[in-house]
């Protein structure tokens, strides 16, 4: 019954976080940086840019904003779980924000269970200024829903502090799988990978949401904060590795995308874990074959993954994994309560999508 509840719960959490988004959008498109004559047609374009592109995610990121806001404080008055929603859809802005720019990075096809933005017909690369817009939006929302509180310098630090150490990330990434480069796996090791996706994915995928959550709850000094950094710094690292293997034994009906990262030549766990199990010839078979875009060189990728058992190799890294999570959270003092973190975890583990 108590699932059932949970569940129950969580739909209504996400019905009211979902029926603020058109009206945020009015916000964005009304705002005083874009109102005015001669702008109407960037701003019809932009609406659809925000409609495309920000509401159709899983949404945990933005979610879990509202849902660490209210086991922080309790009962919290309306007006501020409204905020705390704003800050929610601020963190979803931001995630589309970057998955623009990125599917142009990697070329990708699909995204979401759609076209990514910039393969339609009528973008192009104008989806490089569009990712420009939706960062921009986020410092609308933020200036006209929580500008006279308390936090919003805090909380403007904390989004552009995070969005350049996403940005960092993303050039790790690029810089380790050069578009078009020769295959070099010099650098990929455990290392450099666990770089990539501390920077690219755990900072704005799991510290940010409930960093803002705590600084609406006016807890803002550095002890707190860095008391929980390690705890969603290793999510984040837990989350991409379970990215990686759905990019590549996911099905593209359930995970909304065709995965790339063998094509692309990405630094991906799958591939570090191969290095280091590969004998060498199966290592030769993989600098034959990786970063390939033809079909049959991914498919030799895929068999060789099977050959040595890296599905296998990933079931056990997510049990011991979240089982050390786990024990890091119950270890950990901080003022924020540890079903913040548990919820979270459970979220992912063992997701398919």
């Amino acid at each position: 019954m108590g699932d059932v509840s949970r569940q129950s719960d969580s739909e209504s959490e996400l019905q009211q976080f979902d029926k603020l988004f058109p009206e945020l959008v009015e916000d964005v498109l009304n705002s005083r940086a874009i109102k005015g004559a001669g702008t109407e047609q960037a701003v019809d374009w932009f609406r659809k840019v925000a409609e495309y592109n920000v509401p159709f995610g899983k949404k945990n990121r933005g979610i879990s904003v509202v849902t660490s806001y209210r086991k922080l404080v309790k009962d919290p008055a309306a007006e501020n779980i409204k905020r705390a929603q704003v800050l929610g859809w601020c963190v979803e802005w931001l995630q589309a924000f970057f998955l623009v720019a990125d599917d142009i990075m990697d070329q990708s096809e699909t995204r979401r269970g759609q076209a990514c933005w910039y393969k339609k017909d009528d973008v192009g690369l104008v989806a490089i200024n569009d990712s420009f817009f939706l960062e921009s939006a986020i410092f609308q929302l933020l200036r006209k829903h929580i500008g006279d509180q308390s936090y919003y310098v805090n909380v403007l630090e904390l989004f552009h502090e995070t969005i350049m150490q996403t940005v960092a990330g993303q050039c790790l990434d690029m810089r380790t799988a050069p578009v078009g480069g020769k295959i070099d796996f010099t650098h990929f090791t455990l290392e450099t990978y666990s770089a990539i996706v501390k920077w690219k994915t755990a900072f704005y995928s799991f510290y940010l949401p409930v960093a803002l959550a705590m600084h609406m709850a006016g807890i803002s000094d550095e002890t707190s904060h860095n008391n929980v950094k390690p705890i969603l710094l290793k999510m984040g690292h837990f989350f991409q590795v379970q990215d990686d293997y759905l990019d590549c034994f996911g099905t593209p009906e359930v995970t909304g995308k065709i995965g790339t990262d063998i094509e692309d030549n990405k630094c991906s766990w799958l591939v570090v874990q191969a290095l280091h199990l590969a004998t060498p010839e199966q290592r030769q078979v993989l600098e034959e074959n990786y970063g390939r875009h033809d079909a049959e060189n991914v498919s030799i990728i895929k068999s060789l993954y099977q050959e040595l058992k890296i599905p296998k190799v990933y079931s056990d890294y997510e049990e011991s994994s979240y089982q050390e999570l786990m024990t890091l959270i119950a270890e950990t003092q901080c003022p924020v309560p540890a079903s913040v973190f548990t919820d979270f975890a459970q979220k992912i583990y063992k997701r398919q999508k």
